[in-house]
């Protein structure tokens, strides 16, 4: 899964991103622990197993801090953009191949309505952001649109051909929407919900194709909205209107400066911050400046009394959790000490989407464990489950193969 950072220039875009990805906890032989330029690791947040089996876990590919398990998760900072991204103004090019990938979206905004639909700094309480919120969803849904228009004569006779194999329109659109991370079955679910004949598309008109194209992306591109700024003083009005005009969204007040610096502060040791926590702790006052005290209760009055947290982690884990259905399974090697073959307890944590099964946690642990795969092991009870067992969230499960037999 990977999420995309997106926003227009200057709302805090880039300040969410490092802050989401800076945490001063060692995380060891993760698949994408390489970071370049705008990919890194952001962690989702979960109460970990290791109280309720009663064992002291060591965990490898994960973090555990004071019983909160840190899992790491993929985002991309993604190009600014502004009205006309998806006919290539701006940065507009760049922003949408560096969206291709994307499962996911965190749309950052200016709650405070202090920078205009160019990114430019203006009057704070000036700029409605529930523009912004619209023009960026258009944007993409016009960039969609425009991988299909040309070819869509093409697409519509190569469907209706009457031949004894006709081509199947949604498999004509993955193969055409290739890299995007579109599956068939989000096609199928699109053209249902508009009301399409799945086997006329030459009978769309062009506002059935747009309309199309926004329902796909609502629906393979999830986006949660990342009220930034809220600790401005016009951004609370704002931020209850944005939940009030976009109730099908999620909508995360958020404080991308504020989590920076206390992930900062922890990082050197000043305080003691779990990321999400609504509080922090100071463990030697007297290594605090006066400068760095002013600050910190800056944060602790204008961000975490206020908002219970500055929302960061909160948008991080709302987009895998609640956008993506992503649920947190343990894999182990010894059913009996929840380990691996080392000794580590509990040593791994996988996010998976709910209704994938025990095969698909094999596949995702290693592909030879997917191939071979005979059945799981539920810690919990002993008992054997089967290839089609249903994950359900907080699972600890051992993976049985032909290859890993025992």
């Amino acid at each position: 899964m990977l999420t995309g950072i997106i926003g227009k220039p200057n709302v805090g875009k880039s300040t969410f991103f490092n802050a989401s990805t800076l945490l001063n906890v060692a995380v060891a032989n993760y698949p994408f622990t390489t970071i370049n330029a705008n990919l890194g690791n952001g962690y989702i947040r979960v109460k970990c197993v290791h109280e309720e089996l009663g064992v002291k876990d060591n965990p490898v590919n994960s973090a555990c801090v004071d019983g909160t398990r840190l899992i790491p998760v993929r985002l991309v900072d993604v190009a600014g953009l502004v009205p006309g991204a998806s006919s290539g103004r701006g940065l507009g090019n760049k922003f949408l191949d560096d969206l291709r990938q994307a499962d996911a979206l965190i749309h950052v905004i200016d709650a405070s309505g202090g920078t205009d639909e160019e990114g430019r700094a203006v009057k704070v309480g000036s700029h409605d952001p529930a523009g912004d919120v619209e023009f960026v969803r258009k944007e993409i849904v016009l960039w969609i649109k425009s991988l299909l228009d040309k070819d869509w004569p093409k697409i519509s006779r190569a469907v209706e051909s009457g031949s004894a194999n006709p081509v199947k329109l949604p498999a004509a659109l993955v193969e055409k929407l290739s890299g995007l991370s579109v599956e068939e079955e989000s096609i199928e679910v699109a053209i249902h919900r508009r009301g399409l004949k799945i086997d006329r598309p030459s009978s769309w008109s062009d506002l059935d194709l747009y309309g199309f194209c926004e329902t796909l992306i609502d629906i393979s591109k999830p986006i949660l909205i990342a009220a930034n700024k809220c600790d401005l003083p016009t951004a609370r009005e704002t931020v209850d209107r944005l939940s009030q005009q976009f109730s099908d969204w999620i909508v995360v007040p958020c404080a991308a400066e504020a989590e920076l610096l206390l992930r900062r502060a922890s990082q050197t040791g000043l305080i003691s911050y779990v990321p999400g926590d609504a509080t922090f702790t100071i463990p030697d006052p007297s290594k605090i400046s006066a400068a760095q005290k002013k600050a910190l209760d800056l944060v602790k009055n204008q961000v975490l009394d206020i908002w219970k947290g500055t929302g960061v982690q909160k948008a991080v884990n709302d987009a895998y959790l609640r956008l993506l259905k992503g649920i947190v399974v343990y894999p182990v090697e010894d059913e009996t000490k929840f380990s691996d073959k080392k000794g580590n307890v509990l040593p791994d944590a996988r996010i998976m989407h709910q209704g994938d099964t025990a095969r698909d946690l094999a596949f995702k642990v290693h592909t030879d464990l997917g191939n071979t795969f005979l059945y799981a092991v539920d810690a919990r009870t002993g008992l054997r489950v089967g290839a089609d067992y249903k994950l359900k969230n907080n699972d600890v499960l051992k993976i049985v193969s032909s290859a890993r037999k025992g």
